[in-house]
């Protein structure tokens, strides 16, 4: 006969709910800031309801009306030093966490707006209306709340975004041997989400003090959370990676704030990652003033079993009950609460003189329009001063070294310097120095900071972020390859790229990503691209590729001074290439924006960069071309040496951008654009172009031959370059 054995979890599952007991235990100043904060809250976003009636917030609302009692009991009692992020609906977290710090935890109900109070709500209907003096400049909206200084990491529009930043600055936390906490807020859409599901599995592989709070309000637009899972109870998710899970009324802030100790209690001892699940409501529709029942997703009966269980209403029952509070205390406290929100708005907006009866907002208040791209990077001020070196001018001693070896050694030497540089990634830990010896001998040296991770480039990309936001770490990322990227390309693009500009311009990004171009190697269609062309055209991110080991040290070098995200790319047939480096100096750095010019030349400017350049020096000489050959080095617009290639430009009058990746994702492609606006007047032939096929490499070695572009399709572009001259050359 089969024997069926019950299995248990490995972590406990409760479900915590409060008693009459519980509320009389409860510390009356601790009931007041709930019910403060609550009100708050609430007479916040009517107000904001009210303003986008009228058309003055651009963009959507996503009110949190109904949903207060899980951010202000998760939050009530955290200090600034713990960490909050949030997705789009996002207003109760940010403020409960910033009222929280700006009233160190203690609201007066008899004065319940301090002026320091009232800069927080004037503040933050400011930046939700796209004003200059918002927490983010105006940048971030209704969607993207931070202020780093109270603990509010900001709020998120990509549905589960935020979770894998969550991750990284819990492990900050940890690392920094603090007992601080994280907590990441998602909602029952997100947790069916694999960044959401690939952090808790790494939350839990490293124990961070994470708390994975689900605010489950059981609609995902208008799509009820019973359509979508086969269990509904979300909290179930954590106990499938061995996290401790508690599922509570989220109406019942004095409920969410129990579960929220017992959480923090094992988070703060070490004991790693937590979930709560909190069953809310949001009373009105995803975005804007209106009942779901407007749109018949909903009855008119559910809604009004769910009003009946506000929040705001159970604190003050229970208060009223205990004698803290009589119902005109309850009274006053909304008072002051609507009117410090019109004295709020009011600062903000005016009666519209070409629209009697309207109001339009003071057009003082605007950002200026000349700061639109003010920090989408830094200014690389950090790099001034720094002892640069152009290796083919070397005159000291050298040595030969392969360049994989390069990698291993500066890599080795910066983290012997600057304890912050953290690396991860898969498999860097083992086969002595992963797929390809790139960090030979780290784990041995920096066990605890040689990071090998789950495969889940989107847990561990964000998580790379969220160390990077935190300031106090500088993460080294590696993609196996580079069209991994995909897969994480919420975290690449969305996230990483965007922050600096989306919260403000002011926060420093310092993450550097490393992947390896590895056209014939014969792994196919799926891991062969060259990705400089897509990280060239997103914001955010600096590029460089280098082309041999000594350009790499300094670029490298370069790569760990810099503020912003940067993409180091190298390439598998120059890991094996022999070069000069200095024999005993790895701290230099390549110029800023420098390229070199690896062949002067009269005739034709090539510009290419990574393998490329070797093969474009062969095929000049080939040819018999007078060609100039530039090796960018430093890729991205805002980095790119535009003085060495005008320079070029004016001397030879023809150009050749030479890469070896498919022609759809191409690099060449946005630089060609770039060079005939600037430098058309100089040009005497069409910009020429040297790239891959259309089609990504395949397995087949004749194929991805076929795919890729090498010598012979250099060689076959400078004939093209040179039956152009006419007689001009």
């Amino acid at each position: 006969m089969t024997e069926h054995v019950a299995l248990t979890p490995s972590q406990p599952w409760v479900e915590l709910r409060t008693t009459a007991e519980d509320w009389k235990a409860a510390d009356p100043q601790l009931l007041a800031t709930m019910l403060g904060q609550l009100h708050l809250i609430r007479a916040f976003e009517e107000a904001v309801l009210e303003l986008a009636g009228e058309g003055l917030v651009h963009g959507p609302a996503h009110s949190s009306i109904g949903q207060e009692g899980g951010a202000v009991g998760s939050i009530v009692g955290m200090s600034s030093a713990d960490g909050v992020n949030g997705t789009h609906r996002g207003h109760h977290q940010f403020l409960a966490k910033v009222i929280e710090y700006v009233s160190q935890g203690k609201l007066d109900l008899n004065n319940l707006v301090t002026p320091d109070l009232q800069v927080v709500l004037q503040r933050t209907h400011a930046e939700i209306l796209g004003l200059e003096q918002g927490y983010c400049a105006g940048r971030g909206g209704s969607m993207h709340l931070q202020y780093f200084e109270a603990g509010a990491l900001g709020t998120n529009a990509i549905v589960g975004g935020g979770v894998p930043l969550a991750a990284g600055n819990a492990w900050a936390q940890k690392r920094a041997g603090t007992n601080n906490v994280t907590v990441t807020y998602f909602g029952d859409g997100a947790v069916n989400i694999g960044s959401a599901l690939e952090s808790m599995n790494l939350a839990s592989a490293w124990k961070l003090p994470l708390c994975f709070f689900i605010e489950n309000n059981l609609y995902a637009v208008s799509t009820h959370v019973s359509e979508v899972t086969g269990e509904a109870r979300l909290s179930a998710r954590g106990l499938g990676f061995g996290i401790p899970s508690w599922r509570v009324d989220g109406m019942d802030p004095l409920a969410v704030y129990l579960a929220m100790q017992e959480a923090n209690a094992r988070m703060r001892a070490g004991e790693g990652p937590t979930v709560i699940e909190a069953e809310v409501y949001r009373y009105f529709h995803q975005n804007g003033p209106f009942p779901g029942s407007a749109f018949g997703y909903r009855t008119k009966e559910e809604e009004a079993h769910w009003r009946a269980r506000d929040p705001l209403l159970r604190v003050a029952t229970e208060m009223i009950a205990l004698g803290l509070i009589d119902q005109a205390g309850v009274d006053s406290v909304r008072e002051q609460a609507i009117a410090a929100n019109k004295i709020a708005v009011a600062a903000l907006v005016e009666a519209n003189p070409d629209l009697p009866g309207k109001r339009r907002i003071r057009p003082e208040l605007w950002p200026d329009v000349n700061f639109v791209n003010i920090g989408v990077r830094g200014d690389a001020s950090e790099l001034h001063g720094a002892r640069t070196l152009e290796p083919t001018t070397h005159a000291g001693a050298t040595k030969s070294v392969k360049f994989v070896d390069a990698v291993a050694a500066v890599l080795d030497r910066r983290m012997e310097e600057d304890e912050r540089i953290i690396i991860l990634g898969e498999d860097i830990h083992r086969l002595n120095g992963g797929t390809n010896g790139a960090t030979k001998g780290l784990s041995k040296k920096y066990p605890d900071r040689i990071l090998g991770t789950p495969i889940s480039e989107n847990a561990f990309m964000g998580l790379g972020g969220g160390m990077a936001l935190d300031g106090r770490y500088r993460p080294v990322v590696e993609f196996m390859y580079p069209d991994f990227m995909w897969v994480a390309a919420d975290q690449v693009f969305n996230q990483v790229g965007k922050a600096r500009h989306m919260f403000g311009g002011k926060n420093p990004v310092p993450l550097v990503l490393r992947t390896k171009v590895a056209m014939g190697s014969g792994y196919g269609s799926q891991h062969l691209m060259d990705p400089a062309g897509i990280f060239a055209t997103a914001p955010g991110w600096r590029i460089v590729a280098a082309s041999t080991p000594a350009d790499y040290i300094g670029l490298m070098n370069a790569a760990l001074k810099l503020e912003d995200p940067v993409l180091v790319l190298e390439h598998v047939d120059l890991y094996q290439d022999m070069g000069e480096i200095p024999e005993t100096d790895l701290d230099y750095q390549i110029e800023f924006g420098k390229a070199n010019v690896r062949r002067s030349g009269s005739e034709v400017t090539i510009l290419t960069y990574l393998s490329m350049v070797k093969h474009s020096l062969t095929a000049v000489e080939q040819v018999g071309i007078d060609g100039e050959v530039i090796d960018l080095r430093w890729l991205d617009r805002a980095s790119l040496d535009w003085n060495t290639i005008e320079a070029s430009i004016k001397k030879t009058n023809n150009v050749l951008i030479v890469e070896q990746g498919s022609r759809g994702t191409s690099y060449g492609a946005w630089l060609a654009d770039e060079i005939q606006r600037r430098y058309f007047d100089w040009l005497d032939q069409p910009i020429q172009r040297v790239t891959g096929g259309e089609a990504s490499p395949s397995i087949s070695k004749v194929l991805e031959r076929a795919a890729i572009a090498g010598v012979e399709e250099v060689v076959a572009g400078l004939q093209i370059v040179k039956a152009g001259f006419g007689g001009a050359k």
